[in-house]
């Protein structure tokens, strides 16, 4: 990203709707750059922060319309980042699909310029090692996986809600605050089986491959992507590296769902060259080895 490209976003309007991690993260990254961002968030405590860091904020679920006056359209740039908040598949079906109802139907009155949703690597089945790119077949993918694909498919067939959108799936999310892996390090016990690949993605990365996209030449639209760092690794050599840098012992495998997933991720590696070779995203960290030692030392 060049620093012309910097200096044309001042002035412009970003919507983030799913203020949380990644959201709030973007939030501070856009006022920093000139931009003028409204979020909507369901949690009213991550309200006075942002307001705070310079952002128009708006409390609303998204999957109602209550939201739609706060908020005007014609935005030049629309991020969903919204997560599921719980509830099994009828939580990701809100979220996801009737959130994704909502902002279509809001951008109606106004369509945005670039809209970008963040789903996830979740939507792919495939295990047994296989080397996973967007072309692969999502058939057969679990029951929230596929509520998140028809999130997708609702943005796919939009009607004039925005010139152009982008999916980006997500591999997962670790960052400064996020750290399920270290906790689980150094409590002894991981999830899952030590020889499957972990696919993860640090949160910094995210925002760079969404600013990315929203940058993006106006001929690249209307595109899937997955990502993920470099290197994906086995949760044997993560957890085992982690281990040593932390000075506690070997953790044990459950080979069963860490608490509160309700699978295991298949064993597979996620692709991310077509987010490099189109966009041209590189990410800080490439490997969990960077992105942890950077968490590890401050």
């Amino acid at each position: 990203m060049t620093a012309d490209a910097h200096g044309n976003l001042s002035g412009k309007h970003l919507v983030i709707l799913g203020c949380g991690y990644v959201g709030g993260e973007m939030a501070r990254q856009a006022v920093a750059r000139g931009l003028k961002v409204t979020a909507l968030t369901r949690n009213a405590a991550k309200a006075d922060p942002l307001r705070a860091a310079g952002v128009g904020v708006v409390v609303a679920e998204l999957a109602g319309d209550a939201w739609h006056a706060g908020i005007p359209g014609d935005a030049d740039f629309v991020l969903n980042c919204v997560s599921s908040g719980g509830g099994g598949v009828e939580g990701y079906r809100r979220s996801y699909v009737e959130g994704m109802r909502s902002i279509l139907a809001w951008a109606q009155r106004g369509p945005a310029g670039t809209f970008i949703y963040t789903g996830s690597t979740s939507v792919y089945p495939q295990g047994g090692g296989a080397v996973v790119d967007e072309a692969a077949s999502t058939a057969g993918a679990g029951d929230t996986a596929q509520v998140l694909l028809e999130a997708e498919t609702l943005l796919r067939n939009h009607a004039g809600a925005c010139a152009r959108w982008f999916i980006l799936r997500l591999a997962g999310i670790y960052g400064p605050g996020r750290h399920r892996l270290l906790d689980q390090v150094r409590a002894g016990e991981v999830g899952g089986r030590a020889q499957d690949h972990l696919n993860l993605i640090h949160r910094d990365d995210i925002c760079a491959a969404i600013w990315a996209a929203l940058l993006a030449p106006t001929e690249r639209k209307d595109a899937v992507f997955n990502v993920a760092d470099d290197a994906a690794a086995t949760r044997g050599e993560i957890t085992g590296w982690l281990a040593a840098r932390l000075g506690v012992p070997l953790p044990r495998f459950t080979d069963a769902p860490a608490a509160g997933r309700r699978a295991t991720t298949p064993d597979r590696i996620i692709a991310n060259a077509r987010l490099k070779q189109s966009l041209g995203w590189r990410p800080a960290f490439p490997s969990f080895r960077e992105g942890y030692a950077a968490l590890l030392n401050g």
